[in-house]
């Protein structure tokens, strides 16, 4: 049997963010400790976080607004129609 879970983590998180989060997890089939847990394990695991964290570069930042913001999108109606519009 593993150890008895006795330490406690808090956070404040912004209420939007934690709804949302916590609706993915339920799709899951995770409750947020299971979550967190998950979390702390692959850090320990990888020595590190289980993602890349970067800063964007200026192109990929403004990219990203402009995405936010609906601003410069292509839209496509299917696969067939993103490769054309790709060139590829």
């Amino acid at each position: 049997m593993g150890k008895a879970k006795t330490s406690t983590v808090r956070a404040r998180i912004n209420p939007s963010l934690k709804r949302d989060v916590e609706g993915l997890f339920e799709k899951l089939g995770l409750s947020t400790t299971e979550a967190i847990n998950l979390f702390y394990k692959q850090v320990k695991l990888r020595n590190g976080l289980p993602f890349n964290v970067i800063v964007p570069n200026k192109v990929t930042g403004k990219v990203l607004k402009d995405t936010d913001a609906g601003k410069n999108l292509v839209r496509c109606e299917d696969a067939e129609d993103m490769f054309t519009k790709l060139g590829i």
